[in-house]
């Protein structure tokens, strides 16, 4: 494998077992988590297979490849370097930039002349026609930023306090391993990259003209990561701001926001009745490293990234989470994978009896026997709490499973 890129295993174990298939690879996530070095890592992967194999390679973000704007394009270059006497391997990179890339994608699946992975920074570009065309024909992968222990990885740190106060201020972009360990300069980097993610893939795609309202509503998002929030609550806000958006616009924002992957959108159920509540959700960022930025390196603070860390390392773990509420008390976490349940509350500190009794307490008044678990950035960690365990949110972010 090359010595440029760092494998993350966990992706290319799921692309394995579908190499040479005719199902086309599609991977998504936001942009600069790290979707094109894996694309790389797979061409590697299956140079090794089969020295032979002919890549056709396309990065929609190169210069060199904006020629090919829509579908007749990209059918005439891949069939223009088409080999017929070897195994034919397609890569495209931001897919979503090329006018109905999907029926280019049905071609070449129906001649069956390659094995089809591409990228895309849309969560919109799997659906409508792309579902039409090529039902039950695609494997989506979702990309997501580096889990804790990649993080380690990718910057040859041992697991540490000061590492992993790191990774709570700068999040977990892969390219920031080449910048200089420097707060400013990084936060400059992130900053950019929030920039690009809305002008280019929200503002530009959604044709949206109100800059100044947007980036109040993504600074409100920012500000308030981790509180419920409503759309009604966020107009009424920038009433106050003097700015006077229906609340129907704002939700359509918000969407456009989560479509380009830049924030996740975790509802709140009913432990008991298990009814999922329409209003009232939570929103954290893809990647914490970019709220911070938005924030400002002054402005930063460690207990407001927390929930949006564990949230993170949950969705690294394909869980499906959600927020619990019992009998007006909240749970922090509902994860669920594989018919399996945790619960889980994250606190800054157990600071004294009242925050004990509030984070265990809460976990306490449920009364099935799925793990229940308090994670924080205490040290000293308590233990025997009526079967409730508690752990350093150091030791929560090295865990792969649990007691499931």
């Amino acid at each position: 494998m090359s010595n440029e890129i760092i494998i993350r295993e966990q992706y290319l174990n799921k692309i394995k077992p579908f190499i040479n298939t005719n199902l086309i690879k599609v991977f998504v996530g936001q942009r600069r988590v790290g979707k094109s070095y894996l694309l790389k890592m797979a061409v590697e992967y299956i140079k090794s297979l089969n020295a032979k194999a002919n890549i056709i390679f396309i990065d929609k973000e190169q210069y060199d490849f904006d020629f090919i704007s829509n579908y007749h394009d990209l059918i005439k270059f891949v069939e223009e370097n088409i080999k017929s006497d070897e195994k034919n391997y397609i890569f495209i990179d931001e897919i979503q930039d090329i006018s109905q890339f999907e029926k280019a994608l049905r071609h070449f699946q129906n001649k069956e002349i390659a094995d089809v992975y591409c990228t895309g920074s849309n969560a919109n570009m799997l659906s409508g026609d792309l579902a039409s065309f090529l039902s039950g024909r695609y494997l989506k992968i979702e990309i997501n930023n580096l889990s804790y222990l990649e993080f380690l990885n990718f910057y040859n740190f041992e697991s540490s306090d000061e590492a992993l106060y790191k990774y709570l201020k700068w999040g977990g972009l892969p390219f920031i391993r080449n910048l200089q360990k420097n707060d400013d300069v990084i936060f400059d980097y992130l900053k950019n990259i929030v920039s690009t993610i809305i002008y280019k893939d929200v503002l530009y795609r959604y044709k949206i003209r109100n800059v100044d309202f947007f980036d109040k509503l993504v600074l409100f998002i920012a500000v308030n990561i981790g509180n419920l929030i409503t759309a009604k609550k966020i107009s009424e806000y920038l009433k106050s701001q003097k700015t006077d958006i229906s609340t129907k616009v704002i939700i359509n924002y918000i969407e456009h926001l989560q479509n380009a992957f830049l924030i996740n959108k975790v509802q709140r159920v009913d432990i008991q009745s298990k009814k999922t509540f329409e209003i009232n959700n939570k929103y954290f960022f893809e990647d914490w490293g970019l709220r911070n930025a938005l924030i400002g390196v002054n402005n930063y603070s460690v207990p407001e990234v927390l929930e949006n860390v564990v949230f993170s390392h949950l969705k690294q773990l394909d869980y499906t989470v959600s927020i619990g509420v019992l009998n007006n008390f909240e749970i922090d976490f509902i994860a669920k994978k594989d018919g399996n349940t945790i619960y889980i509350q994250v606190a800054y500190l157990i600071s004294d009896e009242k925050v004990k009794l509030r984070e265990f307490g809460n976990l306490e008044r449920i009364k099935d026997n799925y793990p229940k678990y308090v994670i924080s950035l205490d040290t000293v960690i308590i233990s025997g709490y009526n079967g409730i365990k508690h752990l350093y949110l150091r030791e929560f972010l090295l865990m792969s499973n649990f007691d499931l």
